[in-house]
């Protein structure tokens, strides 16, 4: 009985967001489910919107570290004042994502090695996500694997 509620709801939202013009931008991401992706779509497509710039975003979404300096004290923690649902809509995402993504899983495991901790390594996955997502945005491009794999390699090359 539940089980046939879940699935009439997936296909409810996977026809609904057939029909969204982020859907087709944001299709290839790596493991975005279809309530993932209408997560991602309803919470930062209308900020995409609004013409922010991709750091601006960031923060908007809590993704951004918050700084703080006085005198010889400095700090750097995490940013509570943000679009809540967003930033759980693009962590689960930026999550995922390092299981099937090069890219992303060496991302997350340079992390690590510099010390960071899992939620910290996340934000800073899903800071490049969203950086990509507002890239994809912009130019109107779909987002390709392949494409992406090729730019960075060439940039670390």
């Amino acid at each position: 009985m539940i089980a046939q509620a879940i699935k009439t709801l997936e296909v409810t939202i996977e026809q609904v967001l057939r029909d969204h013009p982020y859907a087709d931008l944001f299709q290839a991401l790596p493991r975005v489910g279809i309530v993932n992706m209408a997560q991602i779509v309803g919470e930062v497509g209308p900020m995409l919107e609004r013409g922010l710039t991709a750091e601006q975003l960031t923060a908007e979404v809590g993704m951004a570290p918050v700084t703080r300096a006085s005198g010889k004290v400095h700090t750097v923690g995490f940013r509570h004042a943000a679009n809540r649902a967003a930033r759980k809509a693009l962590h689960t995402f930026a999550d995922n994502s390092r299981h099937d993504d090069p890219w992303t899983a060496d991302l997350y495991q340079r992390a690590r090695d510099r010390g960071k901790r899992h939620p910290q390594t996340v934000r800073i996955l899903g800071r490049g996500w969203l950086r990509i997502m507002f890239a994809c945005f912009r130019d109107g491009t779909p987002y390709y694997p392949a494409v992406h794999h090729a730019r960075h390699r060439a940039n670390t090359a």
